[in-house]
């Protein structure tokens, strides 16, 4: 939902013509009643939301080839100069505390951005400040010290239900704040790829391109949601399904911003998948939702919990998981400290226990603190759909790592010929010794071995 540059036609609705006179005279009751209208409702809602335009910079990275000795050559102090590159963004915002100026968007309208202007409904324009955002759930806090600021009151995500009718408020394509409404097409969908942590909302209330970090209201304008994403075919236009992040989600994430500027989230110490109808008849459950524990990490919450591998998890605080997504943002979005009352199937038996959160250890590392050899790269661990990888995330051209082949990006499969899913594994086969190391690479769809001498 980032900027794009668009082409706009704009094609007449073929009506019948109407006499000049005609217009004034539709009925504006029908058998003595009102008509049926949302403009109340909208009324009220609209001067909460805003328009949200950016401007910054980012460093534009090198061509590959320009690695390459045999291109270098031919290039050469090409890319001894910086290549910095302006951006734009256009987007919405929601004002949740207008007696503090706060504005609630998506982080990816205001990400690298240097300047952020901020528009209200009635064209009064001025400048916002970063407060803090978390890629991770793509929300963004701003703050504005303006006065005649109005602010929406919350609703309540978790009482959606499919069928609700809602209204979308934004600013697509940076025509100006525009509604359209819809209906709740469906909750809690995750897998989507979009965010770290997805329990979106699915309408089919319009939202293009320029919504994302408007709002989601139901019809008493309560903020139930922030609108974020659409699926569209070729990536442009609307086909009636996009996705908001509920609002219960936001609240938490705002708090944690408020008091912080980042969101620091705990840690469990699981590695989990779902439950799936094979797995389920393994275990010889009657269930069709579910998740399992795969994998309990040493000295965690979990262990100190006693979670084992083979645990089905039923519910935590009361609430039924479904999936491993649903359970990574249970847990997600709980802090330091917080106590999880966890339910679970073990042997055929329920089990109740209580784990407390802890906070996340460190989870990248920098290479030459495994092995010089490996100097200039950063390697991290991350979950993907329910495993732990060890992905490199950045590498400084020229260093050690660079020279080795290692690329911003690829995922260490293996080391010395032995699986990896952590840094203590990696740290354990390499150590301090002399020997070659051998690692298998996956780089995007391909697969390869780098031997570092």
């Amino acid at each position: 939902m980032k900027h794009f540059k668009h082409l706009l036609l704009l094609i007449p609705l073929l009506l019948p013509a109407l006499p000049g006179t005609a217009l004034a005279k539709l009925p504006q009751a029908v058998d003595n009643q009102e008509l049926p209208t949302l403009a109340p409702m909208v009324e009220r809602t609209r001067p909460a939301v805003v328009n949200i335009a950016t401007r910054g910079h980012v460093d534009i990275k090198d061509h590959p080839l320009l690695d390459d000795p045999f291109f270098k050559r031919f290039f050469r102090g090409y890319g001894d100069i910086p290549q910095i590159q302006e951006t734009t963004s256009l987007g919405s915002g929601v004002v949740i505390d207008a007696k503090k100026g706060y504005i609630v968007t998506n982080h990816h309208v205001v990400e690298d951005a240097d300047e952020i202007a901020v528009t209200m409904h009635n064209g009064h324009g001025f400048e916002a400040k970063l407060i803090g955002s978390d890629p991770e759930a793509d929300i963004a806090l701003l703050q504005a010290d303006i006065e005649g600021l109005q602010d929406i009151p919350f609703g309540n995500s978790a009482s959606l239900r499919v069928g609700d009718f809602v209204v979308a408020i934004g600013n697509p394509f940076g025509l100006g704040q525009t509604v359209t409404s819809g209906i709740v097409s469906g909750l809690g969908r995750t897998g989507l790829g979009i965010e770290g942590y997805e329990d979106f909302i699915q309408t089919d209330a319009s939202i293009n391109p320029g919504n994302s970090g408007g709002a989601l209201v139901n019809l008493r304008g309560e903020l139930i949601g922030i609108n974020t994403a659409i699926l569209a075919a070729g990536g442009t236009g609307n086909i009636g399904i996009g996705f908001a992040i509920p609002i219960n989600m936001v609240r938490s994430i705002v708090d944690q911003l408020i008091e912080y500027g980042e969101v620091r989230r705990g840690l469990l110490g699981v590695v989990m998948q779902n439950l799936t109808p094979e797995l389920a008849k393994a275990f010889g459950l009657d269930m069709h939702q579910g998740v399992v524990i795969s994998k309990v990490i040493e000295d965690t919450a979990a262990e100190e919990a006693g979670l084992k591998v083979g645990d089905v998890v039923l519910s935590i605080n009361d609430i039924k998981v479904k999936s491993a997504s649903q359970m990574r943002n249970i847990v997600g979005l709980l802090r330091v400290g917080d106590k999880m009352k966890i339910t679970v199937i073990r042997d055929g038996r329920k089990k109740q226990m209580t784990a407390t959160i802890r906070e996340a250890e460190d989870q990248k590392v920098t290479g030459n603190k495994l092995n010089e050899r490996l100097a200039g790269a950063t390697i991290e661990e991350q979950e993907k759909s329910g495993k732990m990888y060890l992905v490199v995330t950045e590498v400084q051209q020229g260093s050690a790592a660079w020279n080795a082949h290692l690329r911003e990006g690829d995922i260490i499969l293996s080391v010395n010929r032995t699986p990896v899913h952590s840094l203590e594994e990696m740290r354990r086969i390499i150590g301090d010794s002399d020997k070659q190391i051998l690692l298998n690479i996956q780089r995007g769809r391909s697969a390869l071995f780098v031997l570092i001498k």
